[in-house]
């Protein structure tokens, strides 16, 4: 099963898909003039400003839920990885792709936007949305829904899981054993994985707003408490901080475990910690209630800042400074050798005897605890995002039940990644991650040539600040952006809102 996962990885995660995913985020940063640097300030005052409805989220709850998806087991166990196989330089590649990336998520989470339905008294939308709607291309909308479905309900949330079960017994070790279908089994693992499954199945029976809830409390916590963590043990050690920086920038360019695999793990782990380009962030961009769709694009390309500029390079920090890991060669060398060589680098361990390093006692738990919260809302964002596909696949395929069988499915696969090897899970978790990246990235680009919505929104919304508007609106059919149907309707209904409190008056 292994190898013929990484046969399929291998072809996924081929050089054009790194070329693709670093191109497409340097395209549209020159199309939208480098927006994420230009409306830096508009992006921090969006977080705030926004409130939820009846049937939308806030931006910032928006926010919460694709950060929850953003900032997972990638961040801690990813990061390691990408230390561990591709050496130090492939952070600098993560900084690279988190940067480009940026652009990317606004242009995916505005089209999002822009081509959003209202469906079950909710706001839906995503890619296969925008896909059928700008592209006009349902087949390939449906390729993308079914894939996502897959990866979302099935694939990724092993990874998060695993990454979970892992931490959890380096705190506790394996324990007891059992013998069951599945193989022989940690009983650490066991009962890591039933807890996870029963508190898992409480929120996603609850609906959209229960996980918009719990994200937006959970996450920011925890990522600040993970970052707060991090800044004291670089402080303990700031003196070192110049040369590990050094080292960083100089291994990106002559990297010791070579240019491929530098670029090829720091891109991988880059756009699976930050999943600009891979189409998870546009559905929660679209639940969000806006005055205007340029405005959620915004608040998702800072969210690429936070997950992988300010968490990534947190856990970076803390391993290199702390020298807690190893590079891996070819077959059993390393290229550095700082620690024991059983250490798995796909797995929280880099990061968890980092932190012990400095605080005895409190790291290998601490670490547990930050990535069970970010890990399980991450899986959480995954089933968002799952049913999002689901409830598109429903409107031609109308059978209720598959909502039922998503959550079956979703549990079930989080159980299994719990207490199952690391390595499997994190090649199923790639080549979800993969197939996504591909089907999304090409769909954008395509949908820039043809009528470039997300380029005329940013324009639109650009032109009415500087009219100084206190309300922004969207007017689709003035822009030339056919098929926005929920804002064609929503202008509909202001205009004739407005001529009711003229005859009124």
């Amino acid at each position: 099963m292994q190898d013929i996962v990484d046969s399929i990885n291998g072809v996924i995660w081929s050089p054009a898909l790194i070329y693709l995913c670093l191109g497409a985020g340097l395209f549209f940063t020159v199309l939208t003039r480098f927006v994420q640097v230009r409306h830096f300030s508009e992006m921090c005052r969006l977080l705030l400003s926004g409130k939820s409805s009846e049937k939308g989220i806030s931006s910032f709850q928006a926010l919460a839920v694709s950060l929850s998806g953003r900032v997972g087991t990638g961040n801690i166990a990813g990061v390691a990885t990408a230390i561990g196989f591709g050496g130090p330089g492939a952070v600098f590649w993560m900084w690279v792709v988190a940067f480009f990336g940026a652009a990317t998520a606004y242009i995916e989470s505005t089209n999002a936007q822009i081509y959003k339905e209202e469906e079950d008294g909710f706001y839906r939308g995503g890619p296969a949305y925008y896909i059928e709607k700008a592209m006009g291309q349902k087949w390939y909308a449906w390729i993308f829904a079914i894939a996502t479905t897959f990866a979302c309900g099935l694939m990724l949330p092993m990874v998060q899981s695993n990454g979970i079960g892992e931490a959890i017994t380096m705190v506790f070790g394996q324990g007891d054993t059992i013998e069951t279908a599945l193989g022989t089994l940690s009983m650490v693992k066991v009962y890591t994985a039933t807890a996870i499954v029963l508190l898992l199945g409480f929120i996603i029976f609850g609906g959209v707003k229960r996980i918009a809830n719990f994200t937006q409390v959970v996450v920011p916590f925890m990522a600040l408490a993970y970052i707060l963590v991090s800044l004291v043990i670089i402080g303990l050690s700031i003196d070192r901080l110049p040369a590990v920086f050094m080292m960083i920038i100089n291994d990106a360019f002559n990297p010791m475990a070579g240019v491929g695999a530098a670029i090829g793990w720091g891109v991988k782990r880059g756009v699976y910690s930050n999943e600009a380009g891979q189409g998870t962030g546009p559905h929660a961009a679209a639940a969000a209630e806006v005055e205007h769709p340029a405005q959620q694009g915004l608040v998702q390309a800072f969210s690429v800042y936070i997950d992988t500029l300010f968490v990534c390079s947190a856990t970076a920090f803390m391993i290199l400074i702390t020298g807690a890991y190893n590079v891996h060669g070819v077959g059993e060398v390393f290229l550095v050798h700082n620690i024991a060589a059983d250490v798995a680098a796909n797995s929280p361990a880099f990061t968890q005897l980092a932190v012990e390093s400095v605080f005895s006692g409190v790291g290998k738990p601490f670490v547990a605890i930050a990535l069970f919260f970010f890990a399980f809302t991450t899986i959480l964002a995954y089933y968002f995002i799952a049913e999002n596909n689901v409830y598109y696949i429903r409107r031609t395929f109308k059978v209720p039940v598959l909502n039922l069988a998503l959550k079956i499915m979703l549990i079930s696969a989080t159980f299994y990644g719990t207490v199952k090897a690391a390595d499997l899970a994190w090649a199923m978790g790639d080549i979800g991650v993969g197939m996504m990246a591909w089907l999304n990235i090409i769909g954008i680009i395509i949908i820039f040539f043809m009528s470039k919505p997300a380029i005329k929104a940013l324009k639109d919304y650009e032109a009415q600040q500087q009219a100084g508007v206190e309300h922004f609106t969207f007017n689709p059919k003035a822009l030339g952006i056919d098929n926005a149907t929920f804002w064609e309707s929503r202008l509909a209904k202001q205009k004739a809102n407005t001529a009711k409190v003229i005859d009124k008056s």
